[in-house]
């Protein structure tokens, strides 16, 4: 190929690319403002706990991001009918984590698989040349730059029990932030450069505290399963921020100040505990 057909070609290439993202951005602002259908609503007020709670203009926002979040994502079902209570049960709770937060969004995937129930899967470990599979019991994941995989029985109820600090929708969708600097380290991209020197030393210093305090029994904020590593530490505190906002406030007040200038809310003020 001719060193002129190859620009030619590299700058039609970044023309189409400029053009789709144009076109995107101009149908998610017509999708943000597009109302919801008054029975979605009542799927959200049944189905989603946290919607039922937030404040009025809050709703009307994450309509909006419904909206662009239905459009864009692909659901699958896994032995499992897809319904708009899944998929809107889906959508309300993940897209509370997008809500006052300028250009946040759930990009590089479009897939979400769902399970009726908890499923087993697959991991290979490698020790030296021996390789071999092991196998888990799980209610959701999230595959690097990959889909998300759900068990709907664990979406249902997580969605439903609001003080219990557990919402796997809100969880692993909080692992989608973190990846979005391409590396699921519990780092994701803040709002500002001048935010990661904070960030990181009080995130450090919560995720060693709630190792301290699972030691002891004395956890009684952040589910222990955050231990395991600084990213399932994010994706916990993410759950407790959101369904136990006013105690997290009180036993942990920096981590709390850390997420609230993250997600840019303040569901202390809004949540019933």
């Amino acid at each position: 190929m001719s060193p002129t057909l190859i620009v030619s070609f590299v700058l039609l290439s970044i023309f189409t690319w400029l053009l789709l993202a144009f076109l995107r951005k101009r149908k998610q602002k017509r999708l943000l403002k597009k109302p919801l259908d008054p029975n979605w609503i009542k799927i959200l007020e049944k189905k989603v706990s946290l919607y039922s709670i937030l404040p009025d203009a809050l709703r009307t926002e994450l309509h909006g991001h419904i909206h662009i979040f239905l459009d864009e994502k692909e659901f699958i079902g896994k032995g499992i009918t897809i319904t708009d209570e899944i998929k809107l049960t889906i959508a309300g709770n993940a897209c509370i984590l997008l809500l006052q937060a300028e250009n946040r969004e759930f990009p590089d995937f479009t897939t979400i698989i769902i399970y009726p129930d908890t499923y087993i899967a697959t991991q290979t470990q490698h020790d030296g040349l021996a390789e071999h599979q092991e196998y888990s019991t799980r209610a959701g994941e999230s595959w690097v730059r990959g889909p998300i995989v759900l068990s709907w029985k664990d979406v249902d109820k997580g969605s439903q029990h609001l003080r219990d600090g557990h919402n796997v929708v809100l969880h692993e969708f909080a692992h989608k932030l973190d990846e979005q600097n391409n590396i699921m380290d519990g780092l994701p991209l803040l709002n500002h450069k001048s935010d990661y020197a904070e960030w990181t030393s009080v995130l450090r210093k919560e995720y060693a505290d709630l190792i301290k305090r699972s030691k002891r029994n004395e956890n009684t904020v952040l589910d222990e399963y955050g231990t395991v590593s600084p990213p399932e530490f994010f994706a916990v505190a993410t759950e407790s921020f959101f369904e136990k906002p006013k105690r997290m406030q009180k036993k942990l007040p920096d981590l709390y100040a850390q997420l609230q200038k993250f997600y840019n809310v303040h569901p202390a003020t809004w949540n019933r505990e």
